[in-house]
């Protein structure tokens, strides 16, 4: 397919169009809003389904497949967050606290985005591994953790690392990844049978709804914008672009599909929004959630969503030809 036609397809499926349904919402005032027990439901469904998917993957998966996208991950859980303050404190001019949640929030995932580009690539009928899941496992806790050490030496504040982490470790993200990830890997492809008619079959349009309700989300952090000020806006498009072309790229080194490698870019562009803020908020609490917030899933989410997914889609698409 031509660019425009995958670009086209990707902002006119459900999921993107729920978004925006989410957003226009917010904009006319609506009276929508999604019960908040229905909105936890689906965030455990959609963790959950990922994990159990993945790990059921993984179970058929040789370490010799497994070990250089794991590798590479784990680099770029350490790489991302670095460079992040980096360039936050010297170009941005961001205090030390709110430098280290921005890079906390950038050096790890959005499971939300991972899951859409899951679907726009079935959409277009391209393959990737199985085993996609456990990385975003791999990416998620370091590169928090990274992030919120690098501010220590400078800041005031006493960190809680035992709270820390056991918010990362036992939060509802992880554990219901990795919970997911183990039952699958235990269970394996027969195992997942048993329950794909409620955790495979019904996955697209339980993200559509979710979607529904991060639109009205994301449309409620727009006013925060103008605080966020245009550096923080810049910040929030190029390196998500950056981070995706060095994943694609070192998705290619590592031995994974053009598919594959597209989700590994996918993942090192996007932002977290439900793991790093928990942490954030207990390691660093003079950072400012109006920057990290407002950046993550006002900025990065929206962008990969619409623009992003089919960006490294042709980043990939060039660099295997």
């Amino acid at each position: 397919m031509e660019t425009l036609d995958i670009v086209r397809l990707n902002l006119f499926s459900p999921m993107v169009l729920a978004f925006v349904l989410g957003i226009m919402a917010v904009w006319l005032r609506s009276d929508l809003k999604l019960p908040e027990g229905l909105y936890s439901g689906l965030s455990i469904y959609l963790l959950l389904a990922i994990g159990l998917k993945g790990g059921a993957e993984l179970s058929a998966t040789s370490f010799a497949e497994f070990w250089r996208p794991a590798l590479v991950t784990l680099l770029l859980g350490i790489v991302i967050p670095l460079w992040s303050y980096f360039i936050l404190r010297r170009l941005g001019k961001f205090n030390i606290a709110d430098a280290a949640a921005l890079a906390a929030h950038y050096g790890s995932v959005s499971a939300v985005t991972f899951s859409a580009s899951q679907t726009f690539l079935n959409n277009l009928q391209i393959t990737f591994e199985g085993f996609m899941p456990t990385l975003v496992a791999l990416l998620e806790v370091p590169a928090i953790l990274i992030a919120l050490m690098i501010a220590q030496p400078r800041n005031n504040a006493t960190t809680k690392w035992g709270a820390v982490l056991r918010e990362l470790l036992v939060g509802r993200s992880i554990l219901l990844l990795v919970g997911g990830l183990v039952i699958g890997l235990l269970a394996g492809k027969p195992g997942l049978e048993q329950v794909a008619p409620f955790f495979v079959d019904p996955f697209q349009g339980v993200l559509a709804l979710f979607l529904l309700e991060m639109g009205m989300v994301a449309a409620r952090r727009f006013r925060d914008l103008r605080q966020a000020g245009l550096f923080l806006i810049g910040f929030g498009v190029i390196m998500p672009v950056l981070h995706g072309t060095l994943g694609v790229w070192l998705g290619q080194v590592a031995g994974l599909s053009l598919g594959g490698s597209m989700i590994l870019g996918v993942l090192a562009a996007s932002a977290s929004y439900i793991a790093a803020p928990a942490a954030v908020r207990i390691a660093l609490p003079q950072a400012n959630p109006g920057f990290y917030l407002t950046a993550s899933l006002a900025i990065t989410f929206p962008f990969n969503l619409t623009v992003g997914l089919p960006l490294y889609l042709s980043i990939a698409q060039m660099l295997y030809q």
